[in-house]
């Protein structure tokens, strides 16, 4: 390979490690509670958004001892959608008012031609609901991306394993917003 064709692989490989990290932290976001995504007012627009991010034949699983019976597996692009209409189109009691993922640990692996990708993650996340009770919950993610044929980055597949749950005092958070403003123009 000539020195200009290696820095093109190189940079080709960069930008898809870019991608990567942008399709998974995008999808983070749209996940937490309230939607920081400005302009989503209801959990349809969440969905549709989310949804973006996925391929046709993608698969969205939780595995390991915790998630194997909670989850399960989704697979193709419709199963995925009822997986997020069952999560958000329920209405629970308490309500959540808060859900933030903290990601960490990040390790992403792109293909020699830079067309698919993995990626490992570690993230945590606080549980705020309404009636004051919370909890923190760890997962490691193992996903799988390609580059679709708008040269997006998307989900193939979407594999969260717990590593713990833990109940968080009473009244834990005492100041949280009802809304989020931070991506308004």
């Amino acid at each position: 390979m000539t020195d200009v064709a290696s820095l093109i692989a190189r940079i080709d490989r960069l930008e898809a490690e870019s991608a990567v990290r942008q399709t998974q932290m995008r999808y983070m976001a749209l996940c937490d509670t309230p939607c920081p995504e400005y302009g989503v007012k209801t959990d349809a627009q969440r969905i549709d958004l989310i949804m973006e991010l996925f391929a046709q034949d993608a698969i969205w699983e939780g595995v390991g001892v915790y998630y194997d019976g909670q989850f399960g597996a989704a697979v193709g692009k419709s199963a995925i959608r009822d997986h997020f209409e069952k999560f958000w189109g329920q209405k629970k009691d308490p309500a959540l008012v808060l859900n933030c993922h903290y990601v960490t640990s990040e390790q992403i692996q792109v293909s020699e031609d830079a067309q698919t990708a993995t990626g490992q993650w570690v993230h945590m996340q606080p549980w705020l609901y309404a009636d004051g009770t919370a909890l923190l919950r760890s997962s490691r993610l193992n996903n799988a991306y390609r580059k679709d044929e708008m040269g997006n980055w998307v989900f193939t597949r979407n594999r969260t394993e717990n590593v713990f749950i833990a109940p968080l005092p009473n009244g834990f958070a005492t100041d949280f917003p009802s809304a989020s403003v931070v991506m308004r123009p």
